[in-house]
């Protein structure tokens, strides 16, 4: 008796056969000689040591996420709260954000099957001067309901990098929403800053004007008693003239501030007009900490952004590379057809098509090499841009801790010249007093100790703003999500946007 033995299935071997072919032909479009340049640059290289060699040191001197409360004013905390309520700048960050997740989540869908159903139908009508009678002059229809089924074997791993390369562009646009209300904050904070000298740049120019009105007065009762001429009284009236000059800018100092700062807040200008003056406290003495540069890396949101770029554009070259090798598509269809609508449901109304198609480009001159040349292109401009804003970002806070090292020591070495001034002052009144001086020794002696007023306050607006841009350049006190250099699957390993 003959024993039957089980045959292969006699459709597998055309398809084997397809697949051998497929890849002999896979060297007709090839991938080989092209690679990416770009170098990520090692953080630790950029020495930073000796330029921060003054700066105190802390190992835990990252700011505060609400860094800003450091400063000591709580109108300036009340309005950073408000701008980070909801501007127009927010909502344009926002919405990139809400782009870059959809975007994400269109190539996500198109890793994953498809299911369709179709309704149609079709009618037609040959002339018999075509085709002769029963086909011609008939007039015919045909009724086809449908389900179809595609999806897309991802053998090489394209599509998933496709989706993780989109996935990053989502994470970084998420963070460059949180770098957008760093900037916000700290741009308020600055104004804010401003508006305190313009304040106090206002008193200085109202003491001077004080000065110069009772000079004239003074030149004016000597020339009636003839005892000076009409020279004193010039430049006295120079000098109010000069003091009005500087009461009217540092008017118009407050009320532009002002405006900035309701534009900030996504305001009109009489917003700014409900904002009192400024109570700012002096700037804490600089501390960076004792990790930088390396641990920079994680908290300032542009390096941070950048990085993630990085990793979308590697994928990106991923995903570009899978596209030299065969893909292979299932479809199915399933369906009803019939020349008359009632019979659409009877049992030799049904229709049946599927099967496995593979696909291999052979030549396509030179489409997919160019795109992963531009991918390759994309990834080094990635790095290369990282690399700048690691850069830049260590320049930031080495210049930030520099300024308000050259600031303090500024504002020791003027104070000590407004106290000598104070001091001349002082003595020019008690020799007044005592009959030993003249009023004019009096208000001479304090020209210069008015000058060092309005210097002084200018250097402490500027110490005031090298400790805010200290803070954002150490990364506003943010929690960051970053990638894992060391895991090729970190994006997709990272929680959804």
């Amino acid at each position: 008796m003959a024993h039957l033995h089980p045959r292969p299935h006699r459709g597998l071997k055309p398809v084997l056969t397809a697949l051998t072919v497929a890849l002999v032909l896979a060297g007709c479009a090839s991938s080989r000689g092209l690679a990416p340049e770009g170098r990520l640059l090692d953080a630790d290289a950029l020495q930073a040591q000796r330029s921060l060699a003054d700066a105190a040191v802390s190992d835990a001197s990252f700011p505060r996420q609400d860094w800003w409360t450091s400063l000591g004013d709580p109108q300036l905390d009340a309005l950073i709260s408000e701008a980070l309520a909801g501007t127009p700048t927010l909502d344009a960050a926002d919405a990139r954000v809400r782009q870059a997740v959809a975007q994400a989540g269109i190539v996500d869908a198109t890793r994953k099957p498809t299911l369709n159903g179709t309704a149609e139908y079709a009618g037609v009508q040959l002339p018999e001067t075509v085709a002769p009678e029963p086909i011609g002059g008939s007039y015919l229809g045909v009724g086809v309901l449908r389900v179809g089924f595609h999806y897309t074997v991802d053998l090489w791993g394209g599509d998933r990098a496709r989706w993780q390369a989109a996935v990053g562009q989502a994470r970084a646009a998420e963070i460059d929403a949180q770098a957008t209300r760093l900037t916000l904050s700290s741009n308020i904070a600055r104004a804010y800053v401003q508006l305190a000298q313009a304040h106090a740049a206002h008193d200085v120019a109202s003491s001077d004007h004080e000065r110069a009105a009772r000079l004239l007065e003074l030149g004016r009762q000597r020339v009636a008693a003839g005892l000076d001429n009409q020279l004193q009284i010039h430049q006295a009236e120079s000098a109010l003239a000069s003091a009005e000059l500087q009461i009217q800018a540092s008017e118009h100092e407050i009320e532009t501030t002002q405006n900035a700062i309701a534009a900030l807040l996504g305001k009109g200008p009489d917003r700014g007009r409900d904002i009192a003056r400024p109570t700012l406290l002096n700037a804490a003495s600089p501390q960076v900490p004792s990790v930088l540069p390396s641990e920079l890396l994680g908290h300032r949101p542009d390096v941070v952004a950048a990085r993630w770029r990085v990793e979308s554009a590697q994928h990106g070259i991923k995903a570009s590379k899978a596209a030299f090798y065969p893909t292979l598509n299932l479809a199915a269809m399933v369906g009803l057809a019939a020349t008359n609508v009632g019979d659409l449901f009877g049992g030799d109304a049904l229709l049946l098509q599927g099967g496995p198609a593979l696909s291999l480009p052979i030549f396509d001159g030179g489409r997919l090499r160019n795109q992963l040349a531009r991918s390759d292109a994309e990834y080094d401009l990635a790095v290369a841009q990282y690399n700048q804003t690691l850069v830049g970002a260590v320049r930031e806070v080495t210049d930030a801790v520099q300024s308000a090292h050259a600031f303090d020591a500024q504002i020791v070495s003027a104070t000590r010249a407004r106290d000598a001034a104070q001091q001349a002052w002082d003595i020019a009144a008690k020799r007044y007093k005592a009959g030993l001086g003249t009023q004019l020794d009096v208000l001479a002696a304090q020209r210069p100790l008015l000058d060092l007023d309005r210097q002084l306050t200018v250097l402490r607006a500027q110490r005031l703003a090298a400790s805010i841009d200290l803070d954002r350049a150490l990364g506003g006190g943010l929690v960051l999500v970053t990638p894992d250099s060391n895991d090729s699957n970190a994006l997709a390993k990272a929680p959804t946007p």
